[in-house]
């Protein structure tokens, strides 16, 4: 597995690799297709940093824990550090936006959620956050209007924009630094439109983000 670092614009970018704090949820129809309740409030979970990967790479996905599901979206890559932070704070902070894959066990995630038990098994596994390279701020151009796209072997799967967020980018960030700091080079992954479904070895995924980011990857299979 290739070691992953950021990259902004096209340049190496000088932020340590933190972790990434995920938001379930954020979008309604993700939220009903999974038959779960609509939230009244973010809900965070997050992936250690060692979920990172390259997303222009081949991903490899568990072969012992059932099915792997795909969720892709935004991502903000954090620059400052962010504490009970307001929103002006919250976009000074902002040092690039790019495109994950939430990769999600679901069978063992609904295994833990039956027994009441946290997701981190199926959620921050190695490899679980595939992550593309990052484009700055004023080259992506509204953060809140950008379309989350997602084929599968040439079939559209996933077609949401961010504007459909249940809890915009920047009111996210300043409610997720009330609880815990967000540092410099940590990640937010901002939410997954509807249709998320099962990967397959062979498949060929077909990402993008806006009119900025675009990129394809194939899935492998590892024990």
């Amino acid at each position: 597995m290739t070691e992953y670092s950021h990259n902004v614009d096209g340049v190496p970018a000088t932020l340590a690799v933190g972790k990434v704090v995920c938001v379930g949820r954020n979008f309604a129809d993700h939220a009903k297709e999974l038959n779960n309740a609509i939230p009244t409030e973010p809900v965070l979970f997050i992936k250690p940093s060692t979920a990172l990967v390259n997303l222009e790479m081949p991903i490899a996905i568990p072969l012992n824990f059932g099915s792997c599901h795909f969720e892709t979206e935004m991502a903000v890559l954090i620059g400052d550090k962010l504490t009970c932070c307001d929103e002006r704070q919250a976009a000074g902070a902002i040092a690039g936006v790019g495109v994950a894959l939430d990769l999600t066990l679901r069978d063992l995630q609904s295994e833990l959620k039956d027994k009441r038990l946290p997701w981190e098994k199926a959620k921050g596994f190695d490899g679980a956050c595939p992550m593309s390279a990052f484009v700055s701020p004023q080259n992506i151009g509204d953060i809140q209007n950008q379309q989350i796209r997602l084929s599968q072997n040439g079939v559209l799967q996933q077609n949401g924009n961010s504007a459909d967020m249940l809890t915009p980018v920047l009111p996210l960030l300043v409610y997720i630094s009330q609880f815990f700091s967000l540092l410099p080079g940590d990640i937010v992954l901002t939410g997954t439109p509807a249709g998320v479904g099962p990967l397959a070895i062979g498949d060929r995924l077909e990402v993008s983000l806006g009119d900025m980011i675009k990129l394809e990857t194939e899935v492998l299979g590892r024990d």
